[in-house]
């Protein structure tokens, strides 16, 4: 029995681990993304409702990729997934690429398992946070399992000032 508890609570951890998405958690340079920010003009919480006609969306960020401002968005299709760049003005898909990189999968696999438990998409966790936060505007989002329950980790900028938040999905 006690070790039956010792196994189902290092299991849980490595869990917890793994399912940490390395996609969501690179540093990011405040003063940099706040700087590039400022050409962005679509909201991450409208972007991933563009994201759809790709797949269901799975995470979200603004990212630097390259020097320049990146809007990315993990999708689900059947059992593939894939990364969704989404033009941060017009609105339009750039570049919908299978997702093949191990570590990458692995994070997109574990937001799956948190968005197939959730009862919402991840546009309204994000507008949420938005709304309760004045001034501030989403720039990632990111499903995770807290004690079995799904719930979305929405990241907040307001100029160079960050601030993480977590909302229910359920």
């Amino acid at each position: 029995m006690r070790q039956n508890l010792i196994f189902s609570i290092a299991a849980a951890a490595a869990l917890l681990l793994a399912g940490s998405p390395s996609w969501a958690e690179e540093e990011m340079n405040p003063a940099a993304m706040a700087k590039a920010l400022q050409q962005a003009s679509l909201p991450l919480e409208k972007a991933t409702k563009v994201s759809e006609r790709e797949g269901k969306p799975i995470s979200a960020k603004y990212e630097i990729e390259k020097g320049a401002l990146q809007l990315s968005i993990y999708t689900m299709k059947g059992d593939r997934f894939s990364e969704v760049i989404i033009n941060h003005t017009s609105g339009a898909v750039a570049k919908d690429e299978w997702i093949t990189d191990a570590d990458d999968l692995k994070a997109a696999q574990a937001q799956a398992a948190a968005m197939a438990k959730a009862k919402v998409t991840l546009d309204v966790p994000a507008a949420n946070a938005v709304k309760a936060n004045a001034g501030y505007r989403a720039v990632s989002v990111v499903p995770a399992l807290e004690g079995g329950r799904p719930v979305a980790v929405v990241i907040l900028m307001k100029g160079e000032d960050v601030k993480k938040v977590t909302e229910k999905l359920d």
